[in-house]
Formats: structure tokens, sequence, C-alpha cells
């Protein structure tokens, strides 16, 4: 009851503390504050970046709002724990809510800013032109301490920095980081406790050194040749947009009544020809045979409708400008402008009495879909990114979906499709009618065909794939369908690369993976590759259970995604495995860091819980820290442990390399 009583006092109020307090207290601390947001800010964005933001959350911590004395005096119990010593700290500091407070604030912005990717964002105020702002230099000491620090993370500094500077226990130090946002304060403590510093640096001396006081400052001037071009450009186009505002504030042709008004396409001969659709580009019908590469562009223009000029005109047309009424949606990272040029056509038909027109640009394919023809029916325009596709990723593309049934639009030199389910590895696929236009017959979405009282999810009871040849691609809630692999990342060949789903090997890991790709549904998904990095023995005679890591690439190379998952013996062979861990960007799983490591927590038979972790190949050794410690030699690792134990998992790689856990 006490703990939480103090971590409810911890959450910031602007009625507990009054502002006069709060200033007193950043004005008596200010160069205590300052150093803590230095030290905790990330190390890699520069000096003087760091000087700045760092004076920018001192100053910021002051609230916005004024407390009645009750607050004010609720603010100075027990629940802000100050400064515990009185060594190198501000005097009076043990005690003082107000100093507590802003302390918190600060520290709270010092963590929103190390979780961005490229640093804290220079502050608008304090700013300084002309000058290089930086610390006094300090020793070989203090150089390694700042290294040591930058390799931690932005939770990791911080703890360490209330520890030493602040000379907090470790309850404290966890009750302000949980109060600061930090989702996981005992790993930031676990991490503090590993960081191999210089002497010195665990006695809180090396950090109330001259190198870390950003209050007391060098001053040195930037670039002086750049600062003149600078300053020359910005002249430069100040005058050209006043004499552009003049001209544009003529009669005539300016912001008159009849000039902006008008579309902005509509004397511009490119735009007008990229809405003509007679000027649509369209392959011949054997081009692909012989084309260097077998893409989107060479798929000839197919449907009952490719000569329907008023459909073609109002596709064109809501492409440039869509009305209100228009559903528009894009996959993430796919712009939803007007074509540069005349597109090409590839479909124009009629699909479950929906029209459907189907183009491609070059770099995007769009959906235009009306129901009716042309009367104020619904209308539905999507755009799909596809630059840089080739014969794998361009095999299909949706043309409707109705009823929980997809229809896809295959490539040319598709022939003979099919349907497998990954949920049934035994199942042989099941052919697929394709009509003359290249319109497969309707297929069960994923998640699809849940049999009551079957004790599955919907989403596991099955997931239908298509086989177009030797590949297998699923719908994942957009245009183009996602291409499945099996193996390794990394080279090409047997075991050094990603291949086709074939084999009982690679169909018994997509059978438990299948049931996992809603997580990655309507994310611009190009490819998902699924790779058993490891198999591993159950202690107590549990029998062998398999380590999978499935990665998802995206189209525009940003946002993959990966999943980490545990698959022990079971009897149903579409279980689906149990995702034990995911991250979002991370190289691991991929063709530029073919390894990964992950860890779970097994319960037996006889209800004993162990830790069990396992690494891919290069993995040489793995040790546990946190509730679970432990160590082993080579890539599998089991542990004795309790059931909710958090632990910290290293691997060791071949030459000498540290690999953490995927989280």
């Amino acid at each position: 009851m006490e703990q939480q009583q103090a971590t409810a006092n911890l959450s910031e109020s602007p009625t507990l503390i009054d502002v006069e307090q709060a200033e007193a207290a950043i004005v008596e601390h200010y160069p205590r504050l300052v150093r803590l947001a230095y030290l905790v800010l990330p190390p890699g964005v520069g000096r003087t970046r760091r000087v700045l933001a760092a004076h920018a959350l001192a100053q910021r911590a002051l609230p916005r709002n004024r407390a009645n004395s009750a607050g004010t005096q609720a603010s100075t119990g027990p629940g802000l724990p100050g400064q515990r010593g009185s060594q190198g700290g501000p005097e009076g500091a043990a005690g003082d809510g107000g100093y507590a407070f802003v302390r918190l604030r600060v520290l709270r912005g010092a963590l929103r800013a190390a979780r961005r990717r490229r640093g804290p964002l220079a502050p608008v105020l304090p700013r300084v032109w002309g000058l290089r702002l930086v610390p006094r230099p300090g020793g070989a000491d203090e150089l390694a301490l700042d290294k040591a620090l930058s390799e931690l993370s932005g939770p990791g500094r911080a703890a360490y920095v209330l520890r030493e500077l602040e000379e907090m226990d470790d309850p404290e130090v966890r009750e302000v980081l949980k109060a600061a946002g930090v989702v996981d304060p005992r790993g930031a403590l676990i991490e503090a406790d590993e960081m191999d510093g210089p002497a010195g640096s665990r006695d809180g001396a090396l950090l109330e050194s001259a190198e870390f006081d950003a209050c007391s400052l060098q001053a040195r001037p930037t670039d002086l040749m750049r600062r003149r071009q600078h300053v020359r450009a910005a002249l430069a186009a100040a005058a050209a947009l006043v004499v552009c505002g003049t001209l544009l504030g003529l009669p005539g042709e300016g912001w008159g009544p009849s000039g902006a008004a008008a579309p902005s396409y509509a004397r511009n001969p490119s735009s007008e020809r990229a809405l003509d659709p007679a000027e649509l580009t369209r392959a011949e019908p054997g081009a692909w045979r012989t084309a260097t590469r077998a893409d989107f562009s060479s798929w000839p223009a197919r449907g009952d409708r490719t000569d329907d000029t008023p459909l073609l005109r109002r596709a064109l047309a809501v492409w440039a400008r869509p009305g209100r009424s228009v559903h528009v949606s894009a996959t993430p990272g796919t712009q939803s402008g007007p074509p540069s040029g005349p597109p090409q056509l590839l479909y124009a038909g009629e699909v479950d009495q929906v029209a459907v027109v189907l183009l491609y640009d070059g770099l995007r394919v769009v959906r235009y879909a009306e129901k009716g023809r042309g009367d104020g029916g619904a209308v539905a325009l999507d755009f799909a990114r596809t630059d840089a596709a080739d014969a794998a990723s361009s095999t299909a593309l949706v043309a409707t979906r109705a009823d929980g049934n997809v229809r896809y639009l295959t490539a040319p030199w598709v022939r003979r499709p099919s349907v497998r389910d990954l949920v049934r590895p035994d199942e042989a696929p099941r052919p697929l009618r394709l009509a003359p236009d290249g319109v497969t017959d309707p297929v069960r979405a994923g998640g699809a065909g849940l049999v009551p009282g079957s004790g599955r999810t919907p989403e596991c009871e099955s997931w239908m794939a298509l086989r177009l040849g030797s590949r297998l691609v699923t719908d994942l809630g957009e245009i183009v369908p996602a291409r499945l692999t099996y193996g390794a990342p990394g080279g090409f060949g047997p075991g050094g690369g990603p291949l086709d789903v074939a084999g009982a090997e690679a169909r018994a890991a997509w059978a438990h993976t299948g049931c996992r790709l809603p997580l990655l549904h309507s994310r611009g998904v190009r490819e998902v590759n699924a790779w058993r990095f490891a198999a591993q023995r159950l202690p107590e005679g549990g029998g062998a259970a398999d380590w999978v890591c499935t990665r998802a690439e995206t189209w525009r190379g940003a946002g993959d995604r990966v999943l980490a998952q545990f698959q022990p013996p079971a009897r149903d062979p579409g279980a689906p495995a149990a995702i034990v861990a995911s991250a979002d960007g991370s190289p691991d799983c991929g063709p530029r860091a073919p390894r990964v490591l992950a860890g779970a927590l097994w319960k037996s038979r006889t209800g004993r819980w162990y830790l069990l972790a396992a690494g891919s190949s290069q993995v040489t050794a793995v040790a546990a820290r946190g509730d679970v410690r432990g160590a082993a030699a080579g890539r599998l690792l089991t542990l004795p442990a309790e059931a909710g134990d958090q632990a910290r998992l290293i691997g060791r790689l071949m030459g000498g390399g540290r690999l953490t856990a995927l989280r």
C-alpha cells in the first residue's frame, strides 16, 4: 500500500506544486538540472545541440498552472524522493518537493528526446547564432565514461545518473523512472549495472567534473564560409518572393477570380494527356514473352471493358481529383496524387457486379471500382506502391473482395493457379479455375472458414494462399498480395537465402506461422519470410521445440516487422506458434543481419518453469542476466526459472561480437 501511494504521488499534477515554488527550485538548482539533462540526452547528436537541449529542458520544467496552498503542502510529502546525500548535491535538495518535481519534468523531457531516432530536436529557445557552445574538456576518464554512457539506452543512462549523481537507492530509482514513463525500470537498472565504466565512475566524482557541466561552456565560431553562403541565399530567396508576390497581385492571371480557381492541370498539356483515355498506354498481348523485365509493365490490357471510354474517363478523373464521396486508401508510403503522364491500362471489366479498372504508372498500381455505371453508385480508389517490382512480386493483383472472398487478376504467364491452406500442410493444393481474361474464381480470404466448436480462433481455422507456379502469395488487405518464402536470409541457394515454400519443413513452419499473418495486415508488405533458425530439446523429456523467425519486408524499404516464435511439440500440425518477441524496423533476421536470438519461459508437465533461449548458427554462447542468471556454451540455453521471471539475454557471435535478444 505504501509503495502504491508513493507511486501515485510521483504522477505529475500541476495542482500539487505552486509555480513560485517550482521556479525557486529551478533557479536554485539550475546547474544541477542542466547537468542531469545533459547526461541523459543521447550523446551522438553533437555537443552543441545537446547543451542547448539540456538548457531548454531545464527551463521548460516550469509548470504553466498555479496551484493553491493546499496542493503545495501536499507536494512536500514523502512521495517525491529528493537527493539523499549532500556530497556534491544542492544543499537542501533532500526533502525539497519543488526540486523533485522539476527534476522529474526534466527527466521526462530528456527520456522523450532520447527515444527519438535522430536525437533531440533543436530547441526554439535558448538559441545562439554563430557560435558553438561546448563544455570544457575533461581527461581520459571523462572521455571513457562519456563513451560508456553513449552505449546505454535512455532509461539506462537515467538509472545510472540517478543512482550515482543523485545518490538514490534502487527502489527510489525504480520509482522515479516509472513516474517518468519508463516501461521497464528494472531492466534499466540491470543495464546500468552492466556498464563498463572507468575507475571513479561509481562514486559520482566523474559525473561532477567540468566535462559534463553544461553551464560552464567554451565558445567557438561556426563555419564562417557556410554562414556567408546561407545569408546570400536567404537574401536572394526573399527578393524572389517579393517579385513573385508583386506579379501575382497584378490584374489578369494572378489572384483574380478566374486565376487560381481553375484546376491546376487545366492548361498543362502533360496533365491533360494523363486524363485522356485515348492516351492510355497498352502493352502488346505477347510483350511479356520477350520483355527484359517481367513485371507489371509487360501485362497486356485485359477485361471486357477495355474500350469503354466513359468508364476509363471516370477512373482517370477520380484518380486526379477524388470527390468527398470516394473512399480512398493507400498502402503506407504510397503517394495518392494524380499521374504525371498517361498511365498503363492493366484491366477494365466487370467482376462481381463491380466495374474494376486497374492502372499502372511505373511506381504505383491504382484500382478504381464503382457499382453501377457511373450513375452515383459507391466508388473506391486504392493505391499500392510497386516500384522495383520483378517477376516474383508481380504475379497477381487483387481485383475484388466480397463476402469474405477474393478474386485475383493473375499475370499473363500464369497458366494453372491453385489454392493451398497454410494451416493444413498435408493437404494437396486445390486447382483454381482461371477465366480467359486472367481473373480467378473466388478464393476464401485468410481467416475465413471457422468451424463452430473447433476450439480455434477464426484466423487460425484456415489461411488460404494462392499458388502461382512455384510461388505462393496471400492477401494481406492490399491490392498487391504478399509473397511467402522460407529459408535463412542472406545469400542464394539452399540454406543461403529465402526460397519458395516447398518441402515438408517449409510447409510445417508456415502451418504454425500462417495464423500470425493478421499482424502484418495493411502494412504495405512485399514479402514475408519464415526461417526455422533453431531446434531445442525440452527438459524433462518434453520433446523437441522449434524456433522460427518471421520477417515482413515492405515495398517502401522501411517499417519491416520481425516476429520470433516458439513452437513446442503439438498434436495439431496447424497449431499457431507462440510469439515471444517482435520488433519494428530491426535488421535482425534479414539480409543485412542474418542472425537472431530469442528466449521464452516454458512450463513442463510437472509444473516446473524453465527459461529457454536459442540463437541462430552464428551464436557461440548465450548468457542470461536479471531474475534468472546463467550461461551456456553453444547457441542453446536452458535454466530453471519461476513464473513471471524476467531476464536479459546476450549472445556471443563468431569473431567476438555481441547479440542481444529480439524484443
